[in-house]
């Protein structure tokens, strides 16, 4: 299940969002001043970004964010002027949707992002008595659903099993799907993705130190 991260201080919206997509894990902004870390921590597949937000605006917080991470983001915002528009693009944001919206097209234009973002192969592989297709991770009947970054990073063990895959080539992998590029963040993913894999008896990612991880 992708996760959506929305940076927006109308908390009618938020709800709004939160209720209508059920398809998505939908998080949003606690503290207006630490965006950034917020989002950091989080580890989303796409930001939903609001201009007008308390503190700093919606161009800071993304020109933050893209010192960081590709991940994409999607603007919200009721200024439909060309100058807004093309600032946000110029500071790093994927598309841009006003306000008054209509739910149907913002999740058509996220599901567009996400594709267009996340390709991985449907191929299916397995491990042990694990089988992983697509953005799902199966033994018999138990399963669990994979965001699109643990996906990309659980392909990649699963294709060099009991080898060790280096940090280095890991975020090769998620930079050719635009993801992110920052070490820590991929020490947070790897580390929520275990805890995941857990609930269907998945523990066979092992750390090898100052190196990468290991399928074994």
């Amino acid at each position: 299940m992708a996760i959506v991260f929305v940076v927006e201080d109308d908390a009618a919206i938020v709800k709004q969002i939160k209720a209508a997509f059920n398809d998505y894990q939908v998080l949003s902004v606690q503290d207006f001043r630490s965006v950034a870390q917020e989002i950091a921590a989080a580890g989303p597949d796409l930001i939903l970004m609001d201009i007008k937000l308390p503190y700093f605006n919606g161009f800071y917080w993304t020109a933050e964010i893209r010192k960081q991470a590709t991940t994409p983001i999607l603007f919200l915002s009721s200024a439909d002027d060309e100058m807004n528009q093309v600032m946000a693009m110029n500071m790093g944001a994927d598309g841009y949707v006003t306000k008054p919206f209509s739910i149907d097209l913002l999740q058509a234009k996220i599901n567009a992002l996400l594709r267009r973002t996340y390709q991985f192969s449907q191929t299916q592989l397995t491990f042990q008595e694990f089988v992983l297709a697509g953005s799902e991770l199966k033994k018999g009947s138990d399963r669990v659903e994979l965001t699109p970054t643990e996906s990309k990073l659980l392909r990649t063990l699963f294709e060099h099993p009991n080898r060790t895959v280096t940090k280095e080539t890991l975020l090769e992998k998620l930079w050719e799907s635009d993801e992110y590029v920052d070490a820590n963040t991929l020490q947070v993913n790897i580390a929520r993705m275990r805890k995941k894999l857990l609930t269907i008896g998945f523990d066979y990612i092992g750390t090898v130190r100052g190196v990468g991880y290991v399928l074994a």
